[in-house]
C-alpha cells in the first residue's frame, strides 16, 4: 500500500504534465525558512490554506468593500470577503484554461487584501495619513498585506509563505487599468523591500508580478468588483441599471454575470499560449469606461460618504489614544488585551510604537473600530465599583 506522501508525489507529478510552459511548477516555491517536514499538499497549496486559517482572513467579513458596515445593513451587499472570494474563482477559472498553477493563484487571490483597514479605500488614505504624521510612512494595504503574512499572523511569527506568494500579494494593484501584464520573473527579496521602502516613502511605482498566476490574480482583481459594485449601488438606490454607459453594457453587458463573462472569455482568448495574460484592445478601452463611470457615480459619490469626516478623525483620535496608551504602560487599554498580549517576543522586540498601533487598527473590522471609537469618546455613565 502507498503511504500519502507517495500518492501526493504521484498526483503532482501528474498534474504538472498538463500545465502550460507558463506555469509556476511546484518545485520552483523558496520559503525565506525551509521546512523540512514531509508535506502531502503541495507547497502553494499549504499557503493557501495558511492564509485561510489566519485571523486576519477571517476578518474579511467585517471589512468594508465599497458600502460601510455592509455586511451589518444589508447581508447582501459584498464585504471584503465576498470580493476576495470572487475574485479567487474567477482566477481560477482563468488559471484553468491557460493551464496554469491553480494553487498558487488561489493563495495569492485570497490573501491579496489581507492588509486593507476597516472603511475600504478611505480608511487606507486616513491611516496613511496620520501613519505619515508619525513618521512610519505612508499606508497601502498590498504592503501591509505582506507584512501581515511576514510580521503579524501567528502571533508575529509569521506564516512563512513561499517567495511566489509574498511577491504576489505586493504586487496586485487592481486600481491600475492594465490591458495587458507580462511576467517580470527572477525578482530577490531585496526588491521586494525595495519596492516597499519606495512606496512608504510616497514615490508612484507599480511593479509587474514575477509569476503569470500573479498577473492573472492582479487582472482578475479589477473583474471581479467592477460588475458587483455596480450590483451594489443598484441594490442601495445609488444608480439605476439604465444610466450605465450604453457604450459599455452594448460591449460587456449590463449585469455583473454578463460582464465576468465578456472579460473572462476575452482574456483567455487574448491570452492563451502566451506568457502574458491580456485584454483586447476593444474590451480593455470599454471597462476603462466603465471604470470612470463606477468612479463617478459610485466611489465618490457623497451619498457613500456621509461619515467619511467622522471616520478621518476617528483614525487620528485612535492612533493618538493608543500610541499614549503605549508610552505610558497603560495595560489595560485594548492595544494590550486584543493585540500585544498575544503576539511574541520576535514582533514585539521589532516593532516601534508606530508600527504597533498601525498595525492594531488596520486589522480592525468596521464594527470593532466603531465600537473601540466609542468607548474612547463616549463617557461611562455607571458608578462602577467602590
Amino acid at each position: 500500500m502507498k503511504n500519502v506522501y507517495e500518492i501526493a508525489a504521484e498526483v503532482d507529478d501528474l498534474n504538472q504534465t498538463i500545465l502550460s510552459t507558463f506555469s509556476t511548477p511546484n518545485h520552483k516555491a523558496s520559503r525565506k525558512y525551509p521546512e523540512d517536514q514531509a508535506r502531502f499538499r503541495p507547497p502553494f497549496a499549504l499557503d493557501r490554506d495558511r492564509i485561510i486559517y489566519s485571523g486576519a482572513f477571517r476578518r474579511y467579513t467585517g471589512k468594508t468593500q465599497v458600502v460601510y458596515f455592509a455586511s451589518m445593513l444589508d447581508e447582501q451587499l459584498s464585504s471584503r470577503s465576498i470580493h476576495t472570494l470572487s475574485v479567487a474563482q474567477v482566477a481560477r477559472t482563468i488559471g484553468r484554461l491557460l493551464r496554469l498553477n491553480i494553487d498558487l493563484i488561489e493563495a495569492i487571490a485570497l490573501g491579496h487584501d489581507l492588509g486593507h483597514p476597516p472603511f475600504g479605500h478611505d480608511g487606507e488614505k486616513y491611516l496613511s495619513m496620520v501613519s505619515e504624521k508619525y513618521g512610519i510612512g505612508q499606508f497601502h494595504h498590498n504592503l501591509q498585506s505582506l507584512r501581515i503574512v511576514d510580521e503579524i499572523a501567528k502571533k508575529g511569527e509569521g506564516l512563512n509563505l513561499t517567495f511566489q506568494v509574498r511577491e504576489g500579494l505586493l504586487s496586485h494593484d487592481g486600481e491600475v487599468h492594465d490591458q495587458k501584464i507580462a511576467p517580470r520573473p527572477d525578482k530577490s527579496e531585496a526588491e521586494l523591500l525595495e519596492f516597499v521602502r519606495e512606496k512608504e516613502a510616497g514615490t508612484d511605482i507599480s511593479m509587474m508580478p514575477m509569476t503569470l498566476e500573479g498577473c492573472v490574480v492582479r487582472i482578475t482583481d479589477t473583474i471581479a468588483y467592477i460588475g458587483q459594485d455596480i450590483e451594489d449601488a443598484i441594490r442601495i438606490g445609488l444608480i439605476r441599471r439604465d444610466q450605465l454607459p450604453e457604450s459599455c453594457t452594448k460591449i460587456l453587458g449590463n449585469n455583473n454575470g454578463q460582464i465576468i463573462e465578456t472579460l473572462v472569455k476575452d482574456v483567455v482568448e487574448n491570452s492563451y499560449g502566451h506568457n502574458y495574460v491580456c485584454f483586447s484592445r476593444g474590451i480593455s478601452d470599454a471597462l476603462l469606461r466603465l471604470k470612470e463611470f463606477n468612479y463617478q457615480y459610485i466611489y465618490k459619490s457623497e451619498k457613500l460618504k456621509t461619515n467619511h469626516e467622522r471616520i478621518a478623525r476617528g483614525f487620528d483620535i485612535l492612533f493618538d489614544t493608543f500610541m499614549s496608551d503605549l508610552e505610558h504602560s497603560r495595560s489595560a487599554s485594548t492595544i494590550f488585551t486584543d493585540f500585544l498580549n498575544g503576539k511574541s517576543n520576535r514582533y514585539l522586540d521589532t516593532a516601534t510604537n508606530p508600527l504597533k498601533v498601525r498595525d492594531y487598527l488596520s486589522g480592525m473590522t468596521d464594527r470593532y473600530f466603531t465600537e473601540i471609537l466609542r468607548r474612547q469618546m463616549v463617557p461611562d455613565i455607571t458608578l462602577g465599583d467602590f
